[in-house]
């Protein structure tokens, strides 16, 4: 093997020992020193190229809802691609993975839990799916509520222990979240961790500026009831005093006896608006909303544009508290 020092001679030593080569010769030997340094140059960019491809690539990671995929894109920016496990329209409850999603964990770096349903029967075979890949409980370090049905008695249909999983739906709850969140891709993606660590500031800032606007659209209406027909938003309504009132019975449709009790609490409590969400029947609540003289609205704790739906539910939640 050859260097480049010992390919370009000094000039003298071709002077003393070929003084009698000849133009071309001294062409032929520049030409070797020439391609010398090239296929040095090239032999570099082999070695250096899976390197840097690898570095602009970015981190491919899962999450189980569409909410989280907003958090982890505030932090990740464009050096995450980020996959959502349950599809619009399909509930957290009782969704089961296609098999193209599970083939597709095979290549993630990351999956975000947030404690869903689907979670307790699927996770370990999501995380087999991926020996490479990290599963990180983005709900650590959150105490959870239980999942109460107010007038009815405690509803456990669906979720593990009686407990509410719907954490996302508080932005003090997912400042805790989005901290978990750092730590994994801070130990996924170690070059990028500044980045992450001034994306992380800066949506944490975002979730305070956020917080302080939704205490201020819900000012005065503390201790107020709104109706719901699945009891997603029990963290919210913990966060600015409020209090929910769900339709369903231990996941189901109301029977016609319960049905009758609900629309006289919500004609005693003054409630003129039902909320629903795309996940789950509206029959009910629309029952509940003719009887009163109310209206039927739609509140998705699913939505991906997380930020202006929190800021939706409030406006529409000041409109319909009295």
């Amino acid at each position: 093997m050859f260097t480049v020092a010992q390919t370009l001679r000094p000039e003298r030593e071709w002077q003393a020992g070929k003084s009698g080569a000849t133009s071309g010769q001294r062409g032929g030997c520049k030409k070797v020193a020439l391609s010398a340094i090239c296929g040095l140059v090239s032999a570099l960019m082999v070695m250096l190229t899976p390197a840097l491809l690898f570095a602009g690539a970015p981190l491919p990671v899962f999450v189980s809802i569409a909410p989280q995929k907003f958090f982890v894109q505030q932090i990740g920016g464009d050096r995450v691609a980020v996959q959502v496990m349950v599809p619009p329209g399909a509930s957290p409850a009782t969704y089961e993975p296609k098999p193209r999603q599970m083939a597709a964990l095979s290549r993630a770096k990351v999956y975000f839990a947030v404690g869903v349903p689907f979670e307790h029967v699927w996770l370990n075979k999501i995380a087999a799916a991926g020996p490479g890949m990290t599963v990180v409980a983005t709900d650590q370090g959150i105490e959870k509520r239980a999942m109460t049905s107010d007038h009815h008695h405690e509803s456990t249909a669906d979720h593990d222990e009686g407990l509410d999983p719907h954490i996302w739906l508080s932005p003090p709850l997912v400042k805790i979240q989005a901290r978990t969140i750092l730590a994994a891709l801070q130990q996924a993606d170690p070059p990028q961790a500044q980045i992450y660590q001034t994306n992380c500031d800066r949506f944490v800032s975002r979730l305070d500026a956020l917080d302080t606007e939704l205490r201020t659209a819900l000012a005065g209406k503390q201790g107020r009831r709104f109706m719901v027909f699945h009891p997603s938003w029990g963290y919210f309504a913990q966060a600015y005093g409020l209090e929910q009132v769900p339709v369903e019975v231990e996941g189901k449709d109301p029977k016609p006896g319960q049905l009758a009790e609900l629309i006289e609490a919500a004609r005693r409590q003054g409630i003129g608006v039902i909320f629903v969400q795309p996940q789950f029947s509206s029959k009910s609540a629309r029952l509940i909303a003719s009887a009163i003289g109310g209206q039927v609205a739609v509140a998705d704790p699913l939505a991906e544009d997380w930020e202006a739906n929190l800021r939706r539910v409030a406006q529409q939640l000041k409109r319909a508290v009295r």
